[in-house]
Protein backbone atom coordinates (compact mmCIF):
# COMPACT_ATOMS: atom_id res chain seq x y z
CA UNK A 1 0.00 0.00 0.00
CA UNK A 2 3.01 2.90 0.49
CA UNK A 3 4.01 2.20 -2.51
CA UNK A 4 1.05 2.36 -4.11
CA UNK A 5 0.69 5.51 -2.39
CA UNK A 6 4.41 6.78 -3.11
CA UNK A 7 3.56 6.47 -7.13
CA UNK A 8 0.10 8.01 -6.91
CA UNK A 9 1.83 10.68 -5.75
CA UNK A 10 4.89 11.73 -7.66
CA UNK A 11 4.77 14.89 -8.68
CA UNK A 12 4.21 14.97 -12.24
CA UNK A 13 5.62 17.23 -14.79
CA UNK A 14 4.29 18.39 -18.17
CA UNK A 15 6.87 18.59 -21.56
CA UNK A 16 5.60 19.64 -24.18
CA UNK A 17 6.67 22.06 -27.49
CA UNK A 18 4.37 24.90 -28.13
CA UNK A 19 4.34 28.05 -30.67
CA UNK A 20 3.47 31.30 -29.33
CA UNK A 21 -0.25 30.65 -29.33
CA UNK A 22 0.34 27.06 -27.73
CA UNK A 23 -0.01 25.20 -30.89
CA UNK A 24 1.73 21.87 -30.45
CA UNK A 25 0.01 20.27 -33.36
CA UNK A 26 -1.36 19.25 -36.84
CA UNK A 27 -3.03 16.27 -38.46
CA UNK A 28 -1.65 14.37 -35.68
CA UNK A 29 2.31 15.19 -35.82
CA UNK A 30 4.11 17.92 -35.24
CA UNK A 31 3.28 21.48 -36.99
CA UNK A 32 7.13 22.39 -36.96
CA UNK A 33 9.98 20.56 -39.04
CA UNK A 34 12.29 17.91 -37.22
CA UNK A 35 14.26 19.87 -34.65
CA UNK A 36 16.89 17.14 -33.74
CA UNK A 37 18.52 18.98 -30.64
CA UNK A 38 14.55 20.03 -29.17
CA UNK A 39 14.03 15.99 -29.68
CA UNK A 40 17.86 15.13 -28.08
CA UNK A 41 16.49 17.72 -24.84
CA UNK A 42 13.04 15.52 -24.40
CA UNK A 43 14.68 12.28 -24.55
CA UNK A 44 17.62 13.25 -22.07
CA UNK A 45 14.82 14.93 -19.74
CA UNK A 46 12.72 12.42 -20.22
CA UNK A 47 14.79 9.12 -19.37
CA UNK A 48 17.40 11.65 -16.79
CA UNK A 49 16.43 9.79 -13.01
CA UNK A 50 16.84 12.49 -10.46
CA UNK A 51 19.72 12.16 -7.85
CA UNK A 52 19.17 12.58 -4.03
CA UNK A 53 19.95 16.00 -2.92
CA UNK A 54 23.37 17.17 -4.09
CA UNK A 55 26.51 17.12 -1.76
CA UNK A 56 28.20 20.09 -4.05
CA UNK A 57 31.09 17.10 -4.44
CA UNK A 58 30.71 16.03 -8.35
CA UNK A 59 32.83 12.92 -7.55
CA UNK A 60 30.23 12.34 -4.77
CA UNK A 61 27.03 12.90 -7.05
CA UNK A 62 28.12 10.89 -10.26
CA UNK A 63 28.84 7.67 -7.89
CA UNK A 64 25.19 8.46 -6.62
CA UNK A 65 23.94 8.32 -10.33
CA UNK A 66 25.74 5.41 -11.04
CA UNK A 67 24.11 3.77 -7.45
CA UNK A 68 20.78 4.59 -8.80
CA UNK A 69 20.87 3.72 -12.41
CA UNK A 70 19.24 0.57 -12.94
CA UNK A 71 17.45 1.14 -9.73
CA UNK A 72 14.61 3.43 -10.81
CA UNK A 73 13.00 4.65 -14.28
CA UNK A 74 10.78 7.76 -15.10
CA UNK A 75 7.61 7.20 -16.40
CA UNK A 76 5.53 9.22 -19.75
CA UNK A 77 2.09 9.39 -19.81
CA UNK A 78 0.38 9.89 -23.11
CA UNK A 79 -2.50 9.79 -24.93
CA UNK A 80 -3.74 6.98 -27.52
CA UNK A 81 -3.31 9.54 -30.47
CA UNK A 82 0.46 10.36 -28.83
CA UNK A 83 1.23 6.52 -28.76
CA UNK A 84 0.35 5.87 -32.12
CA UNK A 85 2.10 9.21 -33.75
CA UNK A 86 5.30 8.00 -32.32
CA UNK A 87 6.68 5.64 -35.36
CA UNK A 88 6.47 2.07 -34.21
CA UNK A 89 10.45 1.23 -34.50
CA UNK A 90 10.37 4.20 -31.55
CA UNK A 91 7.84 3.05 -29.52
CA UNK A 92 7.60 2.35 -26.67
CA UNK A 93 10.16 5.31 -25.60
CA UNK A 94 13.21 3.34 -24.51
CA UNK A 95 14.53 3.85 -20.54
CA UNK A 96 11.01 4.63 -19.46
CA UNK A 97 7.48 2.73 -18.96
CA UNK A 98 5.20 3.79 -20.98
CA UNK A 99 1.60 4.17 -20.08
CA UNK A 100 -0.77 5.51 -22.43
CA UNK A 101 -4.43 6.25 -21.33
CA UNK A 102 -7.15 5.45 -23.30
CA UNK A 103 -10.69 4.73 -23.04
CA UNK A 104 -10.78 1.27 -25.21
CA UNK A 105 -9.23 -1.55 -23.61
CA UNK A 106 -5.76 -2.98 -24.27
CA UNK A 107 -7.13 -5.78 -26.23
CA UNK A 108 -8.99 -3.45 -28.55
CA UNK A 109 -6.14 -1.24 -29.52
CA UNK A 110 -3.41 -2.32 -31.71
CA UNK A 111 -0.36 -4.57 -30.60
CA UNK A 112 0.92 -3.05 -27.56
CA UNK A 113 4.01 -4.50 -25.55
CA UNK A 114 2.78 -5.91 -22.04
CA UNK A 115 5.30 -3.54 -20.50
CA UNK A 116 3.21 -0.54 -21.47
CA UNK A 117 0.92 0.18 -18.79
CA UNK A 118 -2.87 0.66 -20.51
CA UNK A 119 -5.39 2.91 -18.41
CA UNK A 120 -8.15 5.06 -18.30
CA UNK A 121 -6.99 7.52 -16.62
CA UNK A 122 -4.03 8.79 -15.65
CA UNK A 123 -4.54 7.69 -11.70
CA UNK A 124 -5.36 4.68 -12.73
CA UNK A 125 -2.41 4.48 -14.73
CA UNK A 126 -0.53 5.51 -11.86
CA UNK A 127 -2.53 2.69 -9.79
CA UNK A 128 -1.22 0.22 -12.43
CA UNK A 129 1.95 1.20 -12.42
CA UNK A 130 2.16 0.50 -8.28
CA UNK A 131 0.62 -2.75 -8.63
CA UNK A 132 3.35 -3.80 -11.24
CA UNK A 133 6.40 -1.99 -8.51
CA UNK A 134 4.79 -3.99 -5.57
CA UNK A 135 4.83 -7.36 -7.90
CA UNK A 136 8.51 -6.60 -8.79
CA UNK A 137 7.81 -6.47 -12.48
CA UNK A 138 8.46 -2.88 -13.57
CA UNK A 139 11.36 -0.50 -11.49
CA UNK A 140 10.25 2.26 -8.61
CA UNK A 141 9.93 5.39 -10.82
CA UNK A 142 11.87 8.03 -10.47
CA UNK A 143 9.97 11.07 -12.39
CA UNK A 144 6.59 11.23 -14.20
CA UNK A 145 6.08 13.18 -17.36
CA UNK A 146 3.28 13.30 -18.98
CA UNK A 147 3.58 14.29 -22.72
CA UNK A 148 0.61 15.08 -24.85
CA UNK A 149 -1.44 15.18 -26.36
CA UNK A 150 -3.72 18.40 -25.34
CA UNK A 151 -6.80 16.35 -23.33
CA UNK A 152 -4.12 14.67 -21.50
CA UNK A 153 -2.34 17.78 -20.66
CA UNK A 154 -5.50 19.00 -19.68
CA UNK A 155 -6.38 16.24 -17.35
CA UNK A 156 -3.02 16.50 -15.78
CA UNK A 157 -3.40 20.12 -15.14
CA UNK A 158 -6.19 19.62 -12.84
CA UNK A 159 -4.42 17.56 -10.76
CA UNK A 160 -2.73 18.39 -7.25
CA UNK A 161 0.61 16.52 -8.08
CA UNK A 162 0.86 18.13 -10.91
CA UNK A 163 3.58 21.03 -10.08
CA UNK A 164 5.85 21.86 -13.27
CA UNK A 165 5.73 22.67 -17.18
CA UNK A 166 8.92 22.35 -19.03
CA UNK A 167 7.89 24.15 -22.12
CA UNK A 168 10.07 24.48 -25.43
CA UNK A 169 8.75 27.79 -26.80
CA UNK A 170 8.57 27.77 -30.87
CA UNK A 171 9.30 31.27 -31.63
CA UNK A 172 7.36 31.35 -34.71
CA UNK A 173 3.84 30.61 -35.53
CA UNK A 174 2.58 27.70 -37.33
CA UNK A 175 -0.84 26.23 -38.57
CA UNK A 176 -2.02 23.75 -35.79
CA UNK A 177 -5.28 22.31 -34.87
CA UNK A 178 -4.20 20.37 -31.58
CA UNK A 179 -3.16 23.40 -28.46
CA UNK A 180 -1.66 22.97 -25.21
CA UNK A 181 -4.06 24.46 -22.51
CA UNK A 182 -4.11 27.75 -21.02
CA UNK A 183 -1.78 27.23 -17.80
CA UNK A 184 -4.01 30.04 -15.76
CA UNK A 185 -6.94 29.00 -16.79
CA UNK A 186 -6.23 26.03 -14.42
CA UNK A 187 -5.68 28.71 -11.36
CA UNK A 188 -8.16 28.52 -8.55
CA UNK A 189 -9.03 31.66 -6.53
CA UNK A 190 -6.46 30.75 -3.96
CA UNK A 191 -3.52 30.04 -6.45
CA UNK A 192 -1.09 32.65 -7.54
CA UNK A 193 -0.75 31.07 -10.58
CA UNK A 194 1.46 29.52 -12.41
CA UNK A 195 4.80 31.17 -13.08
CA UNK A 196 8.21 31.34 -15.06
CA UNK A 197 11.48 30.29 -12.96
CA UNK A 198 14.68 31.05 -13.84
CA UNK A 199 17.22 29.96 -16.31
CA UNK A 200 19.16 28.85 -12.96
CA UNK A 201 16.10 27.17 -11.54
CA UNK A 202 15.85 25.48 -14.87
CA UNK A 203 19.25 23.90 -14.34
CA UNK A 204 18.12 22.24 -11.50
CA UNK A 205 15.38 20.93 -12.15
CA UNK A 206 16.27 19.22 -15.67
CA UNK A 207 20.27 18.21 -14.20
CA UNK A 208 21.95 19.92 -16.74
CA UNK A 209 23.15 23.39 -17.51
CA UNK A 210 19.95 25.24 -19.49
CA UNK A 211 21.30 28.16 -22.64
CA UNK A 212 21.62 31.07 -21.88
CA UNK A 213 18.66 32.56 -24.27
CA UNK A 214 16.94 31.14 -27.55
CA UNK A 215 18.70 27.97 -29.57
CA UNK A 216 18.36 28.52 -33.63
CA UNK A 217 18.51 25.33 -35.58
CA UNK A 218 18.49 25.03 -39.23
CA UNK A 219 15.92 22.50 -40.26
CA UNK A 220 16.23 22.06 -43.97
CA UNK A 221 16.05 25.46 -45.32
CA UNK A 222 14.33 26.73 -42.84
CA UNK A 223 16.09 28.76 -39.32
CA UNK A 224 13.59 27.88 -36.31
CA UNK A 225 14.25 29.23 -32.98
CA UNK A 226 13.42 28.10 -29.83
CA UNK A 227 13.92 28.27 -26.03
CA UNK A 228 13.42 25.92 -23.14
CA UNK A 229 11.42 26.85 -20.27
CA UNK A 230 10.19 26.20 -16.88
CA UNK A 231 6.86 26.92 -15.13
CA UNK A 232 5.93 26.03 -11.61
CA UNK A 233 3.11 25.95 -9.90
CA UNK A 234 2.96 26.81 -5.75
Amino acid sequence: MADEMAVKQVPLTLIVAATPKNGIGKNGSLPWPMLKKEMAYFARITKRVPTPTNTGSLQSDTFKQNVLDGTQRNAVIMGRNTWESIPPKFRPLKDRTNIVISSQAREKLDTIPHDVVVASDIMSGLGELSSRVEAGKALPVGRAFVIGGSSIYDSALELPQTKHVLLTRIHKDYDCDTFFPDLNGHATPTESGWQRKTRSDLSNFIGEEAPDGPITESAGEEEVEFEYQLYERP
